[in-house]
């Protein structure tokens, strides 16, 4: 719900004041959706290519009410694609081409079929048999198969990154996280090279800060948001350096003894490796440190994080829209994922800068944002593991894929097979 601050009446929505009805956005006619700012929002056009802002069809949602969009009959089609077969549990299901599409005529592929796979080990055997054209890879794989001619990956604004909890029921632990030299300290540890090339291996790459690489660039100068955003000796390798910050920490706190409580989701791919480097690297390096971890289930995972049940969490973040903002709403005070209840009211304020007062003004705009993340960066509020790169095996038949780096990843309107 928080994408749609800065609509008309958006916000007194979402804190319950005003009702869903005075939203500033009307349809006059078929043909038109209106939507009233109570803010210039400089990304609004990006925005509204999310899926979350595609506009429904009144007449549709009516008709099926509780029911709609719960199976793939229980919804309406304006893309180039119609969901067949899917009945809200099912692990298969088609993309057929829709007739009814404006732009049908570009549309090459007939049929799309998907398969969900439980485990990579399965999809690589299907791959194999010619049953799957396009199969994700396990870093184990990946070590294999890199050589592969299919082989082949596509970059994503999804990063791993450690959430810090600044409200701990423990009062030593909430002493220990809320003190800068040690958060620097536990980041300094991370060797991140030895993460994303033997820990993963899966391409995925370094990160400069909690904002991915890759995802929007200087207005002015084309540089980066990412390598701009850069604080020295903050997401670098340098045991030597964290050292001596533990030391400081440790001393300023007053004690010889800490022992964390690392969550992580099992759901994830990468969880159990990831969370094992930690808990070693971290006992290693770091004198009287002791990690446990909590590998859960997802759903698990989410509710204990918004409770504030956890010392350190190993979260991730994917980049909704291509702009800086898409992460930089995440730190602010009182946001819901902000789970680490981080608050620092130098970096809000530049950011609503951005957002209001700057907001028209490119340039004043970019360097809010930019001063604002190296707050975060500076600080270790948030402290960046790796960003997602994906391994796959593609069949060489299957051209014309469009991946995006942010929001919805693939798009297959232009997509084809080549059966000669």
């Amino acid at each position: 719900a928080y994408l749609f601050s800065g609509v008309k009446n958006a916000d007194e929505i979402i804190a319950n004041k005003k009702k869903t009805s005075s939203l500033g956005i009307s349809a006059p006619n078929k043909d038109t959706v209106v939507v009233k700012l109570n803010r210039p929002i400089a990304y609004f056009k990006v925005l509204m290519a999310y899926p979350l802002f595609g506009p429904q069809n009144e007449k549709v949602v009516k008709k099926y009410g509780k029911k709609y969009a719960t199976k793939a009959q229980y919804q309406v089609y304006s893309g180039p694609f119609k969901i067949k077969g899917w009945n809200g549990t099912n692990d298969t299901w088609s993309f057929v081409k829709n007739n009814n599409y404006w732009d049908k005529k570009v549309v090459r592929l007939n049929k799309i079929n998907y398969q969900v796979v439980k485990s990579n080990n399965t999809g690589y055997q299907m791959y194999q048999q010619g049953k799957l054209d396009l199969t994700p890879l396990s870093s184990e794989q990946v070590k294999n198969l890199k050589s592969n001619k299919d082989f082949t990956s596509y970059p994503y604004s999804l990063v791993r990154f450690l959430m810090y909890n600044f409200k701990s029921k423990n009062p030593t632990n909430n002493k220990a996280l809320n003190n800068r030299n040690i958060r620097l300290a536990l980041s300094l540890s991370i060797d991140r090279d030895i993460v994303t090339n033997k820990v993963l291996g899966n391409g995925s790459t370094l990160p400069t800060g909690f904002v991915a690489n890759d995802l929007a660039s200087d207005p002015k100068t084309g540089i980066d948001f990412a390598k701009q955003q850069k604080v020295k000796n903050t997401v670098d390798y340098n045991p030597t350096l964290a050292k001596k910050y533990w030391k400081k920490g440790m001393q300023e706190i007053g004690a010889k003894k800490l022992t964390f409580d690392l969550l992580s989701s099992n759901d994830e791919s990468d969880s159990d490796q990831l969370t094992q480097y930690l808990q070693s690297q971290w006992t290693k390096e770091l004198k009287g440190l002791k990690v446990n971890v909590t590998n859960v289930p997802d759903k698990s995972t989410t509710s204990r994080a918004q409770n504030g049940d956890f010392d350190i969490y190993l979260s991730h973040w994917g980049g909704d829209f291509n702009d800086p903002m898409t992460f930089m709403q995440i730190p602010m005070t009182g946001t819901s994922y902000n789970y680490g209840k981080w608050s620092n009211s130098s970096y809000d304020s530049l950011v609503r800068s951005a957002q209001n007062r700057d907001a028209n003004n490119t340039s004043k705009r970019w360097q809010d944002l930019v001063n604002a993340a190296k707050i975060v960066n500076r600080d270790q509020a948030i402290t960046p593991i790796y960003q997602q790169t994906t391994a796959y095996l593609q069949n060489k038949r299957v051209k014309g894929i469009i991946h995006n780096t942010a929001g919805t990843q693939w798009n297959y309107k232009y997509a084809s097979v080549d059966n000669k």
